[in-house]
């Protein structure tokens, strides 16, 4: 009999190469095995993040790490290791991880909420073939010897199912559930890392004590920020440094060490204005969430320079950055609009200043014998273009050194209202004293919190699953006698033939049932285990 056979769509699908290569792909990567794998990876993967500078943290630690290490830069640049965190590689695992997650989560969990609606299992057929087992004769009718087996294993927080025959129970569901939760938290702790990563930033400012910082991106010195902040919605606020505290050690021992360093601030934002202290350990948290943290501080020394017309072109503090432990300071004092040369300065600042024959040091961090180094450079005025450019460092384009005696570059040492007159009317620099600056990293995460109870969540679910033993106790009764048996479903389990001995005493009543703290057992086998 002959006829046209149709093809089974079915079929078709199962042996079309392409779908049965997505399915084997998708069983591959929602498998634990690649979960811990891509988990290694990506702790793997953040490792140079920890080693390296990285541009979203500190561009000018980035900097300064190429110029001193030029042959790793050649190495490091192609390969994207100074933003570890954004690049395509780390975010594909990142994501990876993510869906490998939830892949394995879901099955699971359908897995195990079906467990739960399930009673325990059926008496087996045998008994006497579990892991372990006991026989005893019945000291009551078999009703009773059931009544007592059910009862004994609810008040262990069994699950209890009852037949005419005998009594099935199991406990230690919740081992799984704190697997499950376990693997959930991580899902929402790669969920909060992300939060904060897109709709986070960070940034510093330098504060010359007694000025101030308003929340605004062109106050900062260095900002970064996630893809999707809209930096025009920052949250409006002001931090005032009112004073700034340093101390050191002065002692034979730790000479120098520092000792406290912190600042009294005025913070204005929508609650209001309050005086906080601020300190290395304690951030200030404004009303919005935004957190300010103390992270350095320095020297700001204040000049005053007169050009050639006679007229101020500069006063105020400049910010120089240390150099050593003993806070040797260097910083630029740019003066653009002097007139008729403009000029500028390359400082060297020494707290506590000594010169020797090794040239001037600073001996100590605080600032006991402050004196000022400096040369001076002069040019015609240059054309204002609109870069922007270091107020650390000094570009010589187009100025030369201001010349002194003997055809030398002109050099002084200032102390503290000391001054320099520039040779060929060209004006003069007055060393006035000097501030300290602080600086600031403010930042907000607002994944923070979620990522901190995740973890907690995460923790508390782990120390469940590693904690929580799953056994199944059966119990058939007869006429004459009863069989206890147990089976433990995890390994390195421990009690189970003391749990079975319960059991079986409980269920034949032949033997009073103490509690040791622990749970009923035979008083006969509590005095021999005493």
């Amino acid at each position: 009999m002959g006829g046209h056979v149709r093809d089974d769509p079915v079929m078709a699908r199962r042996s079309n190469p392409v779908v049965e290569f997505v399915r084997w792909a998708w069983g591959q990567l929602t498998s634990m095995r690649t979960a811990l794998m891509l988990l290694f990876l990506l702790a793997l993967a953040a490792i140079p993040g920890s080693m390296i500078p990285q541009t979203t943290v500190s561009p000018i630690s980035v900097l300064d790490f190429k110029r001193e290490h030029p042959f790793w830069d050649k190495i490091f640049e192609p390969l994207g290791m100074y933003h570890v965190y954004t690049s395509p590689a780390f975010s594909a695992v990142y994501l990876l991880l993510f869906v490998s997650l939830i892949g394995c989560i879901l099955p699971r969990l359908a897995k195990y909420l079906r467990a739960v609606r399930k009673p325990p299992p059926k008496l087996p057929a045998r008994i006497g073939r579990l892991q372990e087992t006991a026989t005893g004769a019945l000291a009551v009718d078999a009703p009773t010897a059931l009544d007592n087996a059910e009862a004994y294993l609810r008040s262990r927080r069994y699950r209890v199912r009852r037949f005419d025959e005998g009594v099935s129970a199991e406990r230690g569901y919740s081992r799984e559930a704190g697997n499950l939760v376990f693997h959930i938290s991580l899902v929402v702790l790669l969920l909060g890392l992300a939060w904060s990563n897109l709709l986070g930033f960070h940034g510093t400012a330098v504060v010359v004590e007694g000025r101030g910082f308003a929340n605004v991106i062109t106050q900062y010195d260095d900002f970064t920020s996630g893809p999707l902040l809209d930096t025009d919605t920052l949250e409006p606020f002001s931090i005032d440094v009112d004073d700034f505290r340093a101390e050191f050690e002065t002692g034979e021992v730790q000479t120098g060490a520092a000792r406290r360093f912190d600042a009294d601030v005025t913070v204005n934002d929508a609650a209001g204005t309050s005086t906080e202290l601020l300190t290395v350990n304690e951030p200030v948290i404004t009303a919005g969430g935004t957190q300010v943290n103390l992270l350095g501080h320095g020297y700001a020394p204040s000049f005053t320079v007169r050009d050639g017309n006679g007229d101020v072109a500069f006063s105020g503090p400049v910010v120089f950055l240390p150099q050593d432990g003993n806070f040797a300071s260097v910083g630029v004092v740019k003066v653009p609009d002097a007139r008729p040369k403009r000029l500028a300065f390359e400082a060297f600042f020494y707290p506590t200043a000594l010169l020797n024959e090794n040239g001037p040091q600073s001996i100590f961090p605080d600032a006991l014998n402050p004196e000022v180094y400096l040369n001076a450079w002069f040019g015609d005025p240059a054309e204002e273009t609109g870069i922007p450019e270091s107020i650390y460092t000094l570009d010589t384009t187009g100025l030369e050194p201001v010349p002194g005696d003997n055809g030398e570059v002109l050099r002084a040492a200032l102390p503290v209202g000391g001054g320099m007159t520039l040779p060929d009317g060209l004006g003069s620099i007055t060393f006035d004293g000097w501030d300290r600056w602080v600086k600031l990293q403010v930042s907000d995460t607002p994944g923070n919190l979620l990522t901190l109870i995740a973890i907690a969540v995460g923790v508390a679910g782990l120390c469940v699953s590693l904690f929580v033993r799953p056994r199944r106790l059966f119990v058939r009764v007869t006429d004459a006698e009863a069989t206890a048996g147990g089976l433990d479903r995890a390994d390195a389990a421990s009690g189970l033939p003391e749990e079975v001995a319960a059991l079986l005493a409980a269920t034949t009543g032949s033997q009073e049932l103490r509690d040791n703290g622990e749970g009923s057992v035979p008083a006969e086998k509590e005095e021999a285990t005493a």
